[in-house]
């Protein structure tokens, strides 16, 4: 027995002494601050806004056809702007088909193929231009009875380009449209087509798109 607390008293008296040797800490008088939380700046993408496109002033016509505007708007595309310059190029089509494009010479109504001479908005009736409203339709597509491939062979005709210029120029009466348009068309008889140039001078109302 004395042999056993001889070992155990150094044992017990070295662990005391560890323990009263170490330090003491002050108690924590105020909790520990949480972490703190970073947080990320969403970064909002600003859109870009397209300039706002400047207004354009156009002519309408106040009571025609699907016909007669899809007519007046190609040739505002083309750069006809003057009022009486349109209104004159709206009257000779008129005088010519009433603006039905399968309209053949004497009034019946068929296919291109099918009739053989006047044809068309502006009645084409020589052979080179009848003609060449077929090859055109053939190379460039689009069916040479319809509005919009008739619309397109008339301004790349040559007798349209000697007066296109002219048809842009504004200021001009209707009457000097009018002898710039004979050279166009080639008219046989003037008939109404002065009348209706008056008259469409007289419905078309400029507006802005």
């Amino acid at each position: 027995m004395q042999n056993i607390f001889t070992v155990a008293l150094p044992l017990l008296a070295s662990v005391t002494t560890n323990v009263a040797t170490m330090p003491i800490f002050p108690p924590l008088t105020t909790p520990p601050a949480p972490f703190s939380v970073i947080k990320e700046f969403e970064t909002t993408a600003t859109k870009e806004v397209a300039p706002e496109k400047p207004k354009e002033k156009r002519l309408i016509c106040k009571g025609c056809s699907n016909h007669e505007q899809l007519a007046l708007d190609y040739f505002q595309d083309q750069g006809i702007k003057d009022r009486n310059a349109l209104a004159t190029i709206m009257g000779n089509i008129k005088q010519e088909s009433m603006f039905v494009p399968n309209i053949c010479e004497g009034g019946s109504r068929i296919q291109y193929h099918h009739c053989g001479r006047g044809y068309g908005l502006i009645q084409w009736t020589s052979a080179d231009r009848y003609y060449g409203l077929g090859d055109f339709a053939k190379k460039y597509g689009g069916s040479p009875s319809d509005l919009q491939t008739q619309l397109r062979y008339l301004t790349n005709e040559v007798q349209w380009q000697r007066i296109v210029d002219r048809m842009k120029t504004p200021g001009k009466s209707i009457d000097r449209y009018m002898n710039y348009a004979y050279s166009w068309i080639g008219w046989g008889i003037h008939g109404a087509r002065t009348s209706y140039a008056h008259e469409y001078a007289n419905r078309l109302i400029t507006v802005e798109v």
